[in-house]
């Protein structure tokens, strides 16, 4: 979708320039050369597009990878005279920007073609030579189509090399991928896709990397797994959707220690790869082929993001009462250094469990063609319905109204005493469940790397938000000073817990409100009518804890009624419910994002603000009725005339979906704003005035 729209774009801004061999545009430099300035009758002549592109810019492969568009050429050649249909470029590099991988060009590269001058020409007779260049040339932040007229005026002669150009034209030939000798072969074992080529000198190589030619043969983004098995080199990576068929063409770049780079040009055909072979050589393994040159984060800067994500969310409305009142339970109870540990590993293992497993549930749904993100759970009205009567009961427990106890339910019994390691575990599975709805800083690229890592490496990303998550809980439970530093316990705690009861039962508003957003007013009665019953049957639970009666019947009846209320909560909303516009939505005179929509949009090379949403996301609220909803931003959008395109996740849409696999992003918010030139900048998840009314047009 990305490259059909700025291939589109590049013809749009396909621009007639005076015809000269060199032209200068903003961001590249573009010249035209020959082989020869007088080319011989019957004589075959190799001709060279030279593009240097600007420093923090590059310019695009044959297939550009993710995202990009490749360099075309209109040639207007003397009567006669045709070039080919596709130029030869020499080896690309990777590089990673924002999830996506590049197949690029970053410094001075050389675009090859060969053409036959006619045989009948007489000498001096004029030969011009005249080629429009169309390019996208892109840095981290931005991509600009250029276009140029480039003309050589060659007059047919004695072939003779011209002193200036030919160097140039023999170093693109140098630069080119070598024919491979022997006959490479591919195999398709489950999601996986593996390549084996023979090939000589294989203790030299130091790091390899597969270029594909067609789009759907590989995940581009994901790493490539390179060995020595035999006397072949076998790469192994993820498979792409459909997956490859026939033969597959591409270029295979090796680097050998001590010589530069190399390419080789590689047809395999379907058949038999070896398994997994040895390592390859001193100096580094092949799964850093990417890495190093293709600028992104590689895995340890990935679960460094998660973690940092994961420890924001401890701040969250939904999250903060739970890791508040466990922490304070430490200092309640006076509990002992190794008790604290235990119940702080527990904690950290009830996270991380819940968080692996909701990432491993969204990659393996994804694997068998579902288009799911985090936090996609919260698209089925029963789980938010679920999530509203569990808020529910945590408020009211804060509240005070019952206690949760293992026992007979005493309410002078020491709550952390009688929680232990399984009451711990079972707090941090509960907090790592409410905390789902949330996304902040560093989670959207974490979460979204995780999408096409390979699934161990994608597992630890997601064990590693669980690790943030539960860090708080878990340094307090090792660090006895962090314990020492804990308010004593006293009167003021129930008040505390009372003052905490209030964010989750906004909370539970919330989630009330966005029932009602999923499935209609009905539907959201229904579920506030399990809430009431719920709450009905916790004040009998405390009223018998008082008592010191059994919480046997209660127990089973509070139960029944989350079973009942769940199941009976319809699914989808009411034929001619109407959905509620946001404030931000409403103010920016925000229309409704379809693919075609936007494709029309930057056709017609109008700016675009595009933000993907959810009512169940408390980062997207929190921006629509903050920084988006500043009427500064709207009276800069209106000057600049600026369309804001609003996606709305809330419940599951196959095109926002696949949007957001496109872009590589595991769930919303996401901001991305398209200018008038082509280029694409995300924004970051955390909005502010000033970062919207500084877009330019």
């Amino acid at each position: 979708m990305i490259r059909a729209l700025l291939t589109f774009t590049l013809a749009l801004f396909a621009l007639p320039a005076l015809a000269a061999p060199v032209s200068d545009q903003p961001h590249t430099r573009v010249e035209l050369i020959a082989q020869s300035s007088a080319p011989a009758a019957g004589k075959p002549l190799d001709i060279g597009i030279i593009l240097t592109p600007k420093a923090g810019w590059h310019t695009y492969w044959l297939n550009p990878g993710d995202a990009g568009a490749p360099t075309r050429a209109e040639w207007k050649l003397p009567s006669g005279v045709s070039a080919p249909p596709e130029l030869q470029y020499p080896v690309p590099g990777t590089l990673v920007v924002s999830g996506l991988m590049n197949h690029v060009y970053e410094k001075r590269n050389i675009l090859l073609t060969r053409i036959d001058v006619p045989a009948g020409m007489a000498p001096g007779s004029a030969f011009p030579v005249e080629v429009q260049v169309d390019w996208l040339v892109c840095s981290h932040e931005q991509c600009v189509p250029e276009s140029a007229v480039l003309s050589l005026p060659l007059v047919v002669g004695d072939g003779a090399d011209d002193a200036t150009m030919a160097p140039q034209i023999a170093e693109g030939r140098a630069a080119l991928p070598r024919p491979l000798a022997a006959t490479a072969t591919w195999a398709k074992t489950g999601t996986r896709f593996v390549l084996s080529v023979p090939m000589a000198g294989l203790d030299k190589v130091r790091k390899a990397w597969f270029f594909p030619a067609g789009d759907a043969v590989i995940t581009h983004v994901t790493p490539q797994k390179v060995s020595v098995a035999g006397d072949a080199l076998r790469i192994e990576t993820d498979a792409g959707t459909p997956g490859p068929e026939g033969e597959v063409t591409g270029v295979l770049r090796v680097e050998m220690a001590g010589e530069a780079p190399m390419g080789f040009a590689i047809t395999a055909k379907q058949g038999s790869v070896p398994g997994p072979g040895a390592a390859l050589g001193a100096g580094g393994g092949s799964d850093d082929a990417a890495g190093g040159d293709a600028g992104g984060p590689g895995l340890p800067l990935i679960l460094l993001g998660a973690v940092l994500g994961g420890l924001i969310l401890n701040v969250m409305p939904c999250v903060f009462p739970i890791l508040s009142l466990k922490a304070l339970a430490l200092a309640k109870g006076n509990v002992g250094a190794a008790e604290a540990r235990t119940e702080a590993l527990a904690y950290t293992a009830g996270v991380v469990i819940v968080v692996t497993a909701l990432g491993g549930l969204v990659l393996a749904l994804r694997a068998a063609g579902s288009q799911v993100g985090w936090a996609f759970q919260l698209q089925d009205p029963r789980v938010i319905a679920f999530l509203l009567l569990l808020v529910t009961g945590i408020a009211l427990n804060l509240a005070g109204l019952f206690e949760i106890t293992l026992s007979s339910g005493n309410l002078g019994q020491d709550k952390a005493r009688s929680g232990g390691a399984s009451g711990a575990f079972f707090t941090g599975a509960l907090a790592a469940f409410v905390a789902t709805p949330c996304t902040g800083p560093f989670m959207a690229g974490a979460l979204g790397a995780a999408l096409v890592l390979p699934t161990v490496q994608a597992l630890s990303v997601f064990a590693g938000l669980g690790f943030g998550l539960a860090l708080p809980f878990l340094l307090i439970g090792f660090v006895p000073a962090l314990r020492r530093r804990l308010p004593r316990p006293g009167a003021w705690m129930a008040r505390l817990r009372a003052i905490l009861s209030v964010p989750m039962f906004l909370t539970a508003l919330a989630l009330a409100w966005v029932l009602g957003q999923q499935v209609g007013v009905n539907g959201m009665a229904l579920g506030l009518a399990g809430t009431l019953v719920l709450g009905l049957f916790m004040w009998w639970l405390g009223s018998r804890q008082h008592g010191g009666k059994s919480l046997a019947v209660p127990g089973v009846l509070s139960l029944a009624t989350i079973v009942a209320a769940v199941l009976l909560v319809p699914t989808t909303a009411p034929a001619g419910a109407a959905t509620s516009t946001t404030t931000a939505a409403s103010e920016l005179d925000a229309v409704k994002f379809t693919p075609a929509a936007l494709a029309d949009l930057r056709a017609a090379n109008k700016p675009v603000f595009l933000y993907m949403t959810a009512d169940w996301c408390l980062t997207c609220k929190v921006n629509e009725k903050g920084a988006m909803a500043d009427p500064a931003v709207a009276d800069s959008f209106k000057a600049k005339g600026i369309t804001v395109m609003e996606g709305d996740w809330t419940r599951n849409d196959p095109a926002i979906s696949a949007w957001l696999a496109e872009h590589k992003r595991a769930g919303v918010p996401v901001y991305v704003y398209y200018d008038p030139a082509g280029g694409e900048t995300e924004l970051p998840q955390i909005l502010t005035v000033d970062a919207l009314t500084a877009l330019k047009v």
